[in-house]
């Protein structure tokens, strides 16, 4: 938690520290654990419940789809661009390829933070598995990217304070 002494202010380590100490109580992976958003513009923190979290920032997945995924993969068996897209339009038809192209690029200027379909289940499989392994569990923060620039949201983890030993000789 060192690290997010410079992002926090001392209320909200305080509410951050609380949050994690209540999650060290369980040691299950349920949908109502918490994920953190920190905006740090205005020195917010919100919790979110992880199965509310696709809601509250929705990943971008345009560029998983089908008509996408189809024109990749007959890229690297080796057509030209020009047949991938007619095979494409033959199989999903020119509408449904210029929509989906049409998404992914609106996304691309748009700006998504880089916050992915991809980033959103490898961050859902990291949790679980931590909380799943033994010994104590982070809770996820998502630091996220100032509006209108360039930057990616920031994926940190929020561990309990360690222990400190307790010396048995005298």
């Amino acid at each position: 938690m060192a690290e997010l002494a410079s992002l926090l202010t001392p209320r909200l380590q305080e509410r951050t520290s609380a949050l994690i100490a209540a999650q060290q109580t369980h040691s299950t992976w349920e949908a109502s654990r918490p994920v953190l958003l920190l905006e740090r513009c205005w020195l917010r923190l919100q919790v979110v419940r992880v199965d509310e979290l696709a809601q509250v920032l929705p990943p971008d997945a345009s560029g998983e789809a089908p008509e996408l995924e189809r024109f990749r993969a007959l890229r690297q068996a080796g057509q030209s661009s020009q047949r991938a897209q007619e095979q494409c339009w033959e199989e999903f038809g020119r509408e449904a390829c210029s929509e989906a192209l049409r998404r992914f690029w609106h996304v691309q200027d748009a700006g998504n933070h880089g916050w992915t379909l991809t980033h959103y289940l490898r961050l859902l499989d990291l949790y679980r598995r931590q909380v799943e392994a033994p010994g104590p569990s982070p809770v996820p923060l998502l630091v996220l990217a100032r509006r209108g620039s360039d930057e990616v949201h920031q994926l940190q983890w929020c561990w309990p304070p360690a222990t400190p030993m307790r010396h048995t000789c005298p």
